[in-house]
């Protein structure tokens, strides 16, 4: 198949881990894989694809004229028959490149859990098939009658936990902790996420300022980038960090090239999102043997089981929150043995190729309607 994935990202998260994971299977798997991002595209870094394939337009916003007419004069040049796009602003782009080239057929992800506004519903009945990547997120497109029910299928992510078993193995912690300025020999709990309100990240410091109270030597980490230019976000994250007492105790790292490192380092992975969809990050903790302690979203309901393969707590709670982390760290067995389940359970359920096979599925089916 000739398949054509767009996303205007500006900033690296679950979302576009799941583009490029994509991509980069389809292209291994023969298919001819173009990708088409905005000129400093977080996902330039990150697509093992021929330079050739990868192209960059303005994708400045929903009614960008000129980014759709290239769009579909891409799509009629290379013959494309998939046009998949993942973020919502590029949904009229696509809908407009499949209208332009009748032989092409759309097909949308949808991530994230926010209402869709009238546009969208008028630009989703291009759409052959509307990919949720939970259940969580399937509920929340039908309560919003957006497109009809039985365009809707669930994809859950998947993640490469090879890759991961791979990062561990040949993981340095000395070696890892002097790179990034960080204590060799102290308990590390650690949040990865985009820096946005909606992580929780300022739910995690104020948990973090309690639970040193009790565990004096715990070291805590923040892991991500902000799509702001201004950097506001981080800044008050900073300013929350003294204001704490915690500036001997926490680090904001920002992105790291291989996240795997980190999630091999930790000992504790914290997700103290407000709302989270599905929970990437989360799974790959999982996958990397770490013990999780989340808030209860409906996308971390949905990958884990209190305590079996974490412990969840109330969306907000920062006392619950406490409590968990510091029932993690203070009982090493019990930490292993949720570490060992939530390993197993990310295998099992949460494979890159069941993730590959099922899209690759619903391309097939839509391309023989």
């Amino acid at each position: 198949m000739r398949i054509l994935q767009l996303s205007s990202a500006q900033a690296f998260g679950g979302g576009e881990r799941h583009l490029a994971d994509l991509a980069n299977a389809f292209t291994a798997r023969g298919h001819s894989v173009y990708v088409v991002v905005r000129p400093k595209s977080p996902l330039l870094e990150e697509l093992a694809l021929p330079k050739e394939n990868v192209i960059t337009l303005p994708l400045r916003n929903a009614l960008d004229a000129r980014s759709a007419s290239a769009l579909a004069k891409l799509v009629r040049n290379q013959k494309i028959e998939i046009v998949h796009a993942h973020m919502a602003h590029d949904y009229p782009l696509a809908a407009y490149a499949v209208r332009r080239n009748p032989s092409a057929r759309m097909i949308a992800t949808r991530h994230l859990m926010f209402p869709l506004n009238r546009l969208h519903k008028i630009t989703l009945t291009h759409v052959s098939c509307l990919i949720a990547v939970s259940n969580a997120v399937a509920r929340d497109l039908r309560t919003q009658r957006l497109i009809a029910p039985e365009k809707i299928k669930v994809i859950q992510n998947g993640i490469d936990w090879k890759k991961i078993d791979e990062a561990c193995e040949r993981f340095n912690r000395a070696a890892f902790s002097e790179r990034w300025g960080l204590p060799a020999d102290r308990p590390l709990v650690g949040s990865i996420g985009t820096l946005t309100p909606l992580k929780g990240h300022e739910d995690f410091l104020r948990a973090a300022a309690k639970l040193r109270e009790l565990e004096p030597a715990a070291f805590f980490i923040i892991s991500g980038t902000e799509s702001s230019a201004t950097r506001e976000y981080r800044v008050r994250l900073e300013r929350l960090i003294e204001e704490l007492g915690l500036p001997n105790s926490v680090r904001i790292i920002g992105r790291m090239e291989d996240i795997s490192e980190l999630h091999c380092a930790l000992d504790v992975f914290v997700s103290a999102s407000h709302s989270e969809s599905f929970g990437l990050a989360i799974v790959e903790a999982m996958a990397a043997g770490t013990a999780v302690v989340a808030t209860a979203t409906d996308g971390a309901q949905e990958i884990l089981r209190h305590g079996s393969t974490a412990l969840l707590v109330p969306i907000g709670g920062i006392e619950p929150m406490v409590q968990a982390m510091h029932e993690v760290l203070v009982n090493e067995k019990e930490r292993q043995r949720i570490a060992v389940n939530a390993q197993r359970e990310a295998r099992e359920r949460f494979d890159i190729e069941r993730m590959v096979e099922e899209t690759e599925k619903v391309y097939a089916e839509v391309m023989a309607q």
